[in-house]
């Protein structure tokens, strides 16, 4: 178990320009609001820029010659530029945070409504944990690359540019100079970049590892407390937790090595701007004032630059999850509609299997030649032991999944050839860990028919025999239900799953082992129910209890990918094969209980 909740996911591909471009496509619908940004941007970073060059008119014609209503304008026009550059800053922060989390909300859609298209197989394989870190920590982690990280590169590279602009229309040997020092950033991003990512996307996997067990843990929280296993959970618990302190601390170690080295660049470069420039005093090409500003350059162009470098380490640390979130958004459904898929009119109810195949391993084969047909309205029963293959069979008729070889049809209509939502619609499965939903009881039987009147809905409860246990609760229909159902007994949920099936009135209805949980004195009361909800309909009905079944039109036993046997209760008791043997044995246990 330890092994397995602490394996890794493998490493997601290599960063690339394709999936940032991607990324901004979300983007494209908020092109006006982008628009109106970036000329925000333009004007607050020109008006944040003229402030070394008022300086420098002030120092050099103005204070040198005590010109006081020169001074006076200068300073009138540095505050009203300051002014207007915080008016843009502030406007375009808000139209920033706007799309940003539209843009966020958009992800968010499209991710749950991937997943829901998604097949069993999917489920299969990953953990809840897993799945709901990308919807949410990984979603969650882009909020500062949209809302303020891609508009910020773009106006410090704007500052940027037009800083370098200005500082060469002062003096272009001191650009020089001053650029000079570029080359050792360049370095020092090229030597960093991979490892900062590598870095975290092993902070990704680990906070993923968490949430699956975190997951895991609190649904088997009762087996845990059963069984006193608190100490080895909580161990395991810690050594996740650890993994997670540690890979954030190397994370954060080699994140932090870019800004003291973005620093000590700036600093050396405004050495070298004071070891040239007062050099230079003597000149007629270098003033007071002409120093005094270009210094107040230098760190206004060192600012944006240790700004895009940092931009780079987010975007790094976003470009994790974002590799993440579109691996899921790209993970395909194994069943989905064909092309040409049509929707399939109203069922009559005739099932085929046609010499079909399923496995889910080669090796192992789950069904082998299965070929049987089910008339309209018929009930047949599946028996046989655990693993024969009586859930596949039923999970192929509604298509969860597609078999291997051979085809499943109904009323004629290779359902492979049918568009899903017109299958699954006329279709009710039941199965036995009925899920009830956090809500009130009225709206988890009205969940099968969402337009179903509060009568259709008591009416449904009555035929299952729901309707007395739900009117001696203290709110009756409107009963509030934590999550899972955690307040109802099993049977109770089994009973509210009967009657949500029985308003959805489906053409093909398939109970797997769905009174499993129920008493004896309870089943007597559901069989009643069960017998209307049947009728009419063709029924697949899974069971271990042999006595629920007795009344199937046709009963298959089950075993080891094939049917061997397939007749009614009486037919098979003469014969004397699997079937009578299976009812013998049990009917001497219950006698002998």
């Amino acid at each position: 178990m330890k092994n397995r909740i602490i394996d890794d996911e493998k490493l997601e591909q290599p960063f690339n320009k394709e999936q940032f471009i991607r990324l901004l496509g979300y983007m494209k619908p908020f092109t006006k609001q982008i628009i109106i940004t970036l000329l925000l941007m333009i004007v607050a970073a020109i008006s944040g820029l003229l402030g070394p060059y008022f300086l420098q008119v002030a120092i050099d014609e103005y204070i040198e010659v005590a010109n006081y209503k020169g001074l006076t304008l200068i300073t009138l026009l540095f505050l009203g530029t300051n002014l207007i550059n915080m008016a843009c800053m502030k406007q375009r922060v808000y139209i920033m945070s706007l799309v940003g989390q539209k843009v966020l909300y958009r992800i968010r859609q499209d991710l749950f409504e991937h997943i829901q298209d998604l097949s069993f197989t999917f489920y299969d394989t990953r953990p809840a944990g897993k799945i709901l870190v990308r919807i949410i920590n990984d979603v969650n982690s882009l909020g500062d690359l949209l809302t303020n990280g891609i508009i910020n590169v773009l106006t410090d590279f704007f500052t940027l540019i037009i800083a370098i602009i200005i500082m060469a229309y002062i003096n272009l040997k001191l650009t020089l100079v001053t650029m000079s020092t570029v080359p050792l950033l360049m370095i020092l991003v090229g030597v960093l970049k991979r490892r900062i990512r590598r870095r975290w996307q092993e902070v990704r996997k680990k906070n993923s590892n968490m949430n699956a067990y975190l997951h895991e843990s609190l649904a088997g929280m009762r087996v845990t407390q059963a069984f006193v296993r608190e100490p080895e959970t909580r161990q395991l618990y810690n050594e996740l937790s650890g993994d997670i302190f540690t890979t954030w601390m190397d994370a954060i170690k080699l994140n932090n090595l870019f800004w003291p080295g973005i620093e000590l660049i700036g600093a050396l470069g405004v050495v070298l701007v004071y070891i040239f420039g007062v050099g230079s005093l003597d000149s007629s090409t270098v003033s007071v004032g002409v120093l005094v500003a270009f210094i107040g350059y230098v760190w206004r162009i060192w600012q944006p630059i240790n700004n895009l470098a940092n931009f780079y380490n987010s975007l790094l640390m976003a470009m994790a999850s974002t590799e993440r979130i579109f691996e899921l958004l790209d993970t395909k459904p194994d069943i989905k509609d064909e092309e040409g898929a049509y929707p399939i009119p109203d069922i009559q109810g005739e099932v085929r299997f046609e010499n079909l195949e399923f496995y889910y391993d080669p090796e192992k084969p789950v069904l082998k030649g299965v070929d049987f047909v089910v008339k309209p309205g018929e009930t047949i029963a599946l028996v046989g032991p655990t693993g024969a293959g009586k859930s596949t069979i039923v999970n192929l008729i509604s298509r969860f999944y597609d078999p291997i070889k051979g085809r499943v049809l109904i009323d004629g209509h290779d359902i492979k050839g049918v568009t899903l939502n017109s299958l699954r619609k006329q279709m009710g499965v039941m199965l036995q860990d009925s899920f009830i939903f956090s809500g009130t009881i009225m709206d988890n039987i009205r969940y099968g028919k969402l337009d179903a009147t509060d009568e259709e809905v008591m009416n449904a409860a009555k035929v299952v025999n729901a309707h007395g246990f739900i009117s001696e609760m203290e709110k009756g229909y409107y009963t509030e239900v934590k999550e899972r159902g955690s307040r109802l007994s099993q049977g109770q949920k089994q009973l509210i799953s009967f009657a949500r099936a029985l308003l959805a009135d489906p053409r093909i209805l398939i109970l797997d082992e769905a009174t499993s949980s129920i008493d004896t004195q309870t089943e007597i009361l559901v069989q009643q129910g069960l017998a209307q909800l049947l009728k009419g309909r063709t029924s697949f009905v899974i069971a271990h209890r042999l006595s629920t079944i007795r009344n199937a039109d046709r009963i298959m036993i089950v075993d080891e990918g094939t049917i061997l046997e397939s007749g009614n209760h009486d037919e098979l008791i003469k014969k004397k094969g699997i079937y009578y043997n299976l009812y013998k044995a049990q009917y001497k246990f219950l006698n002998a209980v």
